[in-house]
């Protein structure tokens, strides 16, 4: 269903693109920083699962509209921008310990790092029209079946983007749970979550379609 010599240059590429520092990297250090190792897990796992419905969304067609549709890019824009600063707010008026909290406590923290991952993720009109834009660099029409391999690209990059960003919110986690055990340390490392939010923010606000 797929062109070998294709797939192969997308795993480099796919590759690439997931070791690279970006957006969602950073929002899942910010993450694993402020929640603890389990926390940043969660995170890159609700990362992942908006990037599978930004994959299923490229394959029906439907990411199509954003470049159709510039008003629906720029809403969508701005609600993922208001929504990232929310959350530094909340970073930045943070006092808990990362992965602090009794078991309720700990189990509603990681779904709640999970939630905020994949909204995250889904809010971000870039990652829409990155699938537009780079997913079909590596379909070849004449084998037919082109939405099938639209879905294993997408699939793919899946499946390495969550192996790269869980191993990462791991490690900021595990490094934040052992510096953490200062309350002064505590305080700078929400204020550098916070930081990163409103960046982030920021990024999301000042780009644009092309």
């Amino acid at each position: 269903m797929v062109d070998m010599s294709l797939y192969t240059a997308f795993l480099v590429a796919a590759f690439l693109l997931c070791v690279s520092p970006g957006p969602d990297m950073m929002f899942i250090v910010a993450m694993g920083g402020r929640g603890g190792p389990a926390a940043g897990v969660m995170a890159a796992c609700g990362v992942a699962c908006a990037m599978l419905v930004h994959a299923v969304a490229a394959a029906l067609g439907l990411s199509a509209l954003f470049t159709a549709l510039p008003l629906l890019y720029h809403a969508l824009r701005w609600v993922g921008a208001a929504y990232l600063l929310y959350l530094a707010v909340k970073a930045f008026r943070d006092r808990a310990l990362p992965g602090g909290g009794g078991g309720a406590a700990k189990g509603a923290g990681l779904r709640r790092a999970f939630w905020q991952g994949a909204v995250t993720n889904l809010l971000n009109p870039k990652v829409i029209l990155f699938n537009v834009a780079f997913l079909p660099q590596f379909v070849d029409p004449s084998l037919g079946h082109v939405p099938g391999q639209l879905l294993l690209l997408g699939f793919t990059i899946v499946v390495m983007g969550l192996l790269c960003d869980s191993a990462v919110g791991l490690l900021s986690g595990r490094l934040a749970s052992l510096l953490g055990r200062s309350a002064r340390v505590n305080r700078a490392v929400n204020v550098l979550s916070g930081t990163v939010f409103t960046g982030l923010a920021v990024r999301l606000v000042a780009s644009s379609p092309k």
